[in-house]
């Protein structure tokens, strides 16, 4: 029960978190949909065919701009509520990957913004343009753009769980070695997943950095395991020395 009174306390200033940040997206909503709007083509005209759907997108787009800002302090409350369970080493790795886990998250939301999104609108808008216009729903086209941000920006997370997990010991570079063809198989189903279109090209340009960026896990758990490997050497010459 003290477990699960902590995890509510923490949902609760998670949910307010995120309303406070909502509340301030709202402010400027007008400024964050022609953000949101910028990466597709300029020909766009986005529709809104239902009375209430302008009021819906609206808020869509408050709530996803909230959990984006918020982003870092949900992080963090998620940290905190396993730190207890954590020994005083692998609570300092935790301090230690926090500005990681804000940064690469922005790399990935920005990866998005500026690869993927123009390549994706463009071929909705112009793939049977010469057999109908193409005027999309406002609403469809924002919950392809936030779904698509909000995807990249978690998947640019794996380096860095996967390096303090490996830091911590619960995985070691040669297990991730071997799951290599797994990895591969789902990062294009993952990309399937996350891209409205079903051509390969925009289907691999998701792929190619998951790939990547296991490729890259790989390699840090390497670093770090190599460097716990090392302190556990040097452990016992210490305490003979002394």
């Amino acid at each position: 029960m003290e477990h699960l009174g902590e995890l509510r306390r923490r949902l609760i200033r998670c949910l307010i978190a995120v309303v406070i940040t909502s509340l301030i997206a709202f402010i400027f909503y007008e400024q964050i949909f022609n953000i949101l709007k910028a990466p597709a083509p300029q020909n766009l005209n986005l529709q809104a065919i239902e009375m209430t759907e302008m009021i819906g997108t609206i808020m869509r787009v408050c709530l996803f701009s909230g959990i984006i800002l918020a982003m870092p302090y949900l992080v963090y409350q998620a940290l905190m509520f396993v730190f207890p369970a954590l020994t005083p080493r692998e609570k300092k790795y935790v301090y230690l990957i926090l500005p990681w886990i804000t940064l690469m998250f922005a790399g990935g939301v920005t990866f998005g913004y500026f690869i993927l999104l123009p390549r994706i609108t463009g071929f909705l808008m112009t793939f049977g343009g010469d057999i109908a216009s193409i005027e999309p729903r406002i609403g469809s086209y924002i919950n392809i753009v936030t779904r698509l941000l909000l995807a990249t920006g978690l998947v640019f997370e794996l380096p860095v769980v996967t390096t303090f997990l490996a830091r911590i010991g619960l995985v070691s570079p040669k297990w991730l070695a071997s799951k290599r063809k797994l990895a591969l198989v789902l990062a294009f189903i993952l990309a399937a997943v996350i891209t409205p279109t079903i051509d390969p090209i925009n289907q691999t340009l998701v792929a190619a950095p998951l790939i990547v960026l296991y490729e890259m896990s790989i390699w840090l758990a390497k670093l770090v395991y190599r460097g716990e490997k090392k302190a556990e050497r040097l452990a016992p010459a210490a305490v003979k020395d002394e």
